[in-house]
C-alpha cells in the first residue's frame, strides 16, 4: 500500500509520521486490497484534523476526525474507516463477489427490495423520467427551481449523461460519463 501524509500548519515529524503509517497499515489486515492511502494532517486553532481516504479495489474510503489532539484524531479517522472496511467486506462476501476482479467501483442493480435485511437501507421511491438534451446551464437551472440538491440529464454537446450537483460550499459540481 502507498501512503501519502499530508500536512497544513503542522510539521510531520518522524514520530508522527511513523505513527500514522503503522495505524494505516493495520488497515491491511481488514481488507488486502487497499492499494493507496492518503493522510491529510491539520491544525485549526486548538482543533487537530486528520482526514484519512484509502482506496481498495476502486471504492474510495474517508475517515474524518476533529480532536485536541493530534494522535486521537489518528485513531478515531482511522478507526472510522476500519469500520467501513468491515462492513464492506462483508457485503462483498454475502454477495459472494470477494475474489471477482473489479477495474471500477462496484455496480449493484436493485431487483428486489425485500430482499434486503431490515437493518439496510433500501430502495423505497423508483423514477423513471425522460433525460432530455440540455446545457449544464439549463440542468444548473433545472435543480434550482426543482429545488433538489443533484440533477440528471443528457448533456446535448455530448450526448452522455451527466450530473450536476450543489457542494457543501455552495457551487455546482458537474459528473460526466
Amino acid at each position: 500500500m502507498n501512503v501519502q501524509i499530508t500536512a497544513r500548519n503542522i510539521e510531520i515529524t518522524d514520530a508522527i509520521r511513523s505513527y500514522a503509517e503503522k495505524k494505516v497499515a493495520k488497515l491491511e489486515k481488514y481488507f488486502d486490497h487497499i492499494t493507496e492511502a492518503n493522510v491529510l494532517l491539520e491544525v485549526q486553532k486548538n482543533l487537530h484534523i486528520v482526514e484519512v481516504l484509502i482506496t481498495a479495489k476502486g471504492v474510495f474510503m474517508k475517515g474524518l476526525e476533529k480532536s485536541e489532539d493530534l494522535y486521537a484524531s489518528i485513531d478515531l479517522s482511522v478507526d472510522k474507516i476500519e469500520k467501513q472496511l468491515i462492513k464492506y467486506k462483508e457485503k462483498l462476501k454475502s454477495k459472494k463477489l470477494m475474489d471477482k476482479e473489479f477495474r471500477a467501483p462496484l455496480k449493484l442493480n436493485v431487483l428486489d427490495v425485500d430482499s434486503f435485511d431490515s437493518n439496510e437501507p433500501r430502495v423505497v421511491v423508483s423514477k423513471d423520467m425522460p433525460v432530455k438534451p440540455m446545457d449544464v446551464e439549463e440542468a444548473v437551472m433545472q435543480m434550482d427551481l426543482l429545488n433538489k440538491t443533484f440533477f440528471v440529464f443528457r448533456n446535448a454537446e455530448s450526448g452522455e449523461l451527466s450530473v450536476v450537483y450543489r457542494r457543501d460550499d455552495g457551487n455546482i459540481g458537474l459528473i460526466d460519463s
